[in-house]
């Protein structure tokens, strides 16, 4: 059974606290979202539509990181394994457009 607060100050912070897990929660979700189609396109073979989904993962990590919705060390081993899948496929094609 869960915890119910008794207290008014306990009460507030009870329904903060359940605001703040539906936007963390609402946060994390559009993060894994844009990281899974990104990698998605980057094993696919079109270097321009992987480097713009990669683009498009890397913001929405760093937005989520300032709102400290995910911890910046995180974020940043995030995108540096995306950008190492994404220059380790497409390279050469990167360099040719």
């Amino acid at each position: 059974m869960p915890h119910i607060p008794v207290h008014p100050s306990a009460q507030k912070r009870h329904r903060q606290n359940l605001k703040r897990r539906e936007h963390n929660r609402a946060a994390r979700t559009q993060v894994r979202t844009a990281v899974k189609t990104a990698a998605e396109a980057i094993s696919a073979t079109d270097a321009g539509a992987a480097q713009e989904k990669l683009r498009a993962a890397i913001s929405a990590l760093d937005k989520a990181a300032s709102k400290g919705k995910l911890h910046r060390n995180t974020t940043r081993r995030k995108i540096a394994r995306l950008s190492a899948q994404f220059h380790k496929k497409h390279a050469q094609q990167a360099q040719q457009a």
